[in-house]
């Protein structure tokens, strides 16, 4: 098939491809740098003639285009015929054959020339290596054999490996392996250990078997903030601009329960830790997500805790670094350029790292080999808890409990929670804002203090929030002016008795609830920090009844959650933990039932209340308690609580522990698990076993009356608080709550 060209269309196309050509030929000319490294064979007058003949070729190319550009201008178009065109590229074609030849030699010039710059970079990157790797390099004559060493058995499968996929990470080539097999069992021994030591050296100077260098210094109380304002001073974002203004606006009332802590009690002197603060959810494509949802009534909660933690370790007198960069990650723990296939280079210098799950799956990719060598110094902050069945991901898959979450083969103790959800995790919690200041003045709140306007405040600071809870609102509303703080970028759809002040800073969100009455929920969000502000502000938190209990099993938002927890209510621990005259939930669809909690709300005088975990001093104790007590990185039993502190209990089938131990107002504990999973532990209960067995199971230690089974726990992360089956009675380790 043939395509006819336009005479000034070939005309062009012509220019086009001679003016290409000319370049090319031109930047072929250009004498190359370092003439030093030339290769020898070659007189001085071989390269100028060579030169030369090229130097002819582009300027002759060069003419040629300049001719066929002024022909194209000085003649009409429809006067350039096709024998124009053949005059015009006669001359060229006369030394055609001899222009392609040189431009073949040059080109196999150029791509020698190329390969001897590539190895004179790899001799300079190996000469700017750090000393440590670069002692044993390889000789590029030295020949080495795959050792087959019984002690690593994987060492051949590695090496293979190498040989194949090195180029596969700058990471690699980073630490000097350059696809020799000597390279690679240097790396593989000196960086990884997978192989032998070679030349004499010790998997002792790996990166992970080394011990930071530490005075172990002292520490206690702080009555200053500035190194924390220091700390988060490097960044714009509106994330950690609410960060900061919280911690500015409760930073003296911090300041005095740090003193009151210190006055209490003499164990605040502790040794000084060195803590990296990594909110993965602010960093990368996940931070833009959530930094955009910030400014538009987006979830707050976290960023409640991220602010009080940071206050607490600071007023805690350790060392803190905050980060919202993953750029920056790389750098702080050492990792090396690249996918992180590599371990990093040194040890951490970081004795605690608090994240979440976005930043945990951040370290493992930034930290390689090391990762595994490091997570028992992770905190994971994590609003909704996750279970141990979720944890341990073989049990996770085999079992149904594998979701997108969990199977981290953390100890689930390193989940910290908003809210006490299961003792399984550590409650972190966060501050109440107004029981700061109520915690530093006892005689604030005099009795004319606690008069209230007749209005009500929606819990809720969007559209979505609000759809199918009209008239749950409007029954509301024939008692209480109601008010909400919606973010609208669009006519309002709420409805017309709905007075709506927008988002609101939270001084004067604050300032609005403390005229309030009634805090109404929605229903949604769920477990949020704001209705337990609200009811230290003297508010009465009003919530909708969950029947069925929302669960991951019929809820969109728990789908997924590494939880099994059945949610009765929008704030659970407000409605076990508090209850009325505090919290009333009612059932939103029964206009009688909401009626009457209103007016016994109204006819009730309630007064600011705060539990005292959601205090200052009782948040700066916790955090003083488990960096005292906590120590994931040791392998012996733990020995926090002490086993005196056991109170064994026999449950009933189908209980948890956690139902368990409450029933008799005590708290399981998880880290008494060790002391009761023993065959003794059943002869103690006065159970006569059958048949004992040793399995994987989150439900052992546990008795099956069918058969007298008894069940001894296999995998120390799945003692369990939370679960619960209808064929086991569980053993539960109870204690008295503090």
């Amino acid at each position: 098939m043939r395509v006819a060209l336009r005479p000034r269309s070939g005309c062009l196309v012509l220019c086009l491809c001679l003016s290409v050509v000319t370049l090319l030929l031109q930047s072929l000319w250009v004498p190359l740098e370092n003439p030093r490294d030339e290769p020898s064979g070659r007189s001085p007058e071989e390269q100028g003639q060579r030169g030369l003949g090229l130097r002819r070729l582009a300027l002759r190319l060069e003419a040629l285009n300049m001719q066929v550009q002024r022909l194209s201008k000085e003649k009409d178009v429809t006067q350039i015929t096709r024998s124009d065109l053949s005059v015009l590229l006669q001359s060229f074609r006369q030394d055609q054959q001899g222009w392609i030849h040189l431009v073949e030699r040059e080109l196999k010039r150029v791509s020698q020339r190329l390969d001897q710059l590539s190895q004179h970079h790899h001799l300079d990157h190996q000469a700017h290596t750090p000393a440590s790797h670069d002692d044993h390099r390889s000789g590029p004559n030295e020949r080495c054999e795959v050792p087959t060493d019984p002690s690593y058995p994987v060492c051949v499968e590695k090496v293979e490996f190498l040989q194949a996929h090195w180029q596969s990470d700058p990471c690699y080539e980073f630490y000097g392996v350059d696809g020799t097999t000597c390279s690679i069992l240097t790396y593989l021994s000196q960086i990884e250990d997978f192989c032998p030591p070679r030349f004499g050296r010790n998997h002792s100077a790996l990166p992970w078997h080394q011990k930071p260098h530490s005075d172990s210094k002292k520490t206690g109380i702080r009555t200053s903030l500035s190194s924390l304002y220091e700390a988060i001073s490097n960044t714009s974002s509106p994330a950690v601009k609410f960060i900061r203004t919280r911690v500015e606006r409760m930073s003296e009332r911090w300041i005095q329960a740090g003193l009151k802590m210190r006055q209490s009690s003499n164990k605040t002197v502790s040794t000084q830790m060195r803590v990296l603060l990594y909110p993965g959810a602010l960093a990368g494509n996940v931070g833009q997500h959530f930094e955009a949802m910030v400014e538009r009534g987006g979830p707050l909660g976290e960023l409640v805790q991220w602010a009080d933690l940071s206050v607490c370790l600071t007023i805690l007198g350790h060392d803190l670094t905050f980060s919202t960069s993953k750029h920056q990650l790389h750098s702080l723990i050492g990792a090396a350029p690249g996918r992180g296939s590599c371990p990093i280079q040194r040890p951490l210098t970081f004795d605690l790292i608090y994240t979440d799950y976005h930043g945990l799956a951040h370290l493992q990719g930034a930290m390689g080999l090391a990762f595994q060598h490091y997570q028992c110094r992770f905190r994971i902050l994590d609003s909704f808890g996750t279970e141990p069945a979720f944890n341990f991901p073989s049990y996770a898959r085999s079992h149904g409990f594998n979701t997108l979450w969990g199977s981290w083969s953390l100890q689930p103790l390193q989940y910290m929670t908003m809210f006490p959800h299961t003792p399984d995790n550590s409650f972190l919690g966060f501050v109440s804002e107004e029981a700061v200041k109520k915690e530093l003045r006892e005689d604030e709140f005099k009795p004319e203090g606690y008069k209230k306007d007749k209005i009500a405040v929606v819990y809720g600071k969007q559209d979505y929030m609000w759809q199918g809870k009209s008239g749950y609102v409007k029954v509301i509303s024939e008692e209480l002016e109601t008010h909400a703080t919606v973010y609208q970028p669009h006519p309002s759809t709420l409805p017309s008795f709905i007075k709506n002040h927008g988002l609101l800073t939270q001084e004067h969100f604050l300032g609005l609830l403390r005229r309030a009455k009634v805090f109404v929920g929605l229903g949604f969000p769920y477990e949020g920090p704001a209705p337990i502000e609200a009811i230290a502000l003297g508010c009465v938190f009003l919530q909708p009844k969950f029947d069925p209990p929302h669960s991951s099993e019929n809820n969109d938002f728990y789908k997924g959650k590494p939880t099994t927890r059945q949610i009765s209510s929008q704030h659970p621990y407000a409605e076990e933990f508090i209850g009325k005259p505090y919290v009333w939930t009612v059932n939103v669809t029964n206009k009688t039932d909401i009626q009457e909690a209103v007016k016994a709300i109204l006819s009730t005088e309630v007064k600011p209340f705060t539990p005292q975990e959601f205090t200052c001093v009782g948040m700066l104790e916790r955090v003083h308690g488990y960096i005292t007590h906590q120590n994931f990185c040791s392998k012996s039993v733990p020995t926090w609580p002490p086993e005196s502190a056991l109170r064994m209990h026999l449950g009933p089938l189908g209980q948890s522990c956690i139902s368990v131990c409450r029933r008799s107002s005590l708290l399981c504990e998880p880290a008494l698990f060790y002391h009761l999973n023993t065959p003794a532990a059943f002869t103690r209960l006065g159970l006569a076993c059958s048949s004992t067995v040793q399995e994987v199971n989150h439900m052992f230690p546990s008795y099956s009356p069918w058969g007298r089974r008894c069940g001894l726990q296999q995998e120390p992360l799945l003692f369990s608080c939370a679960g619960s089956d209808s064929s086991h009675r569980r053993l539960c380790p109870c204690r008295a709550t503090i």
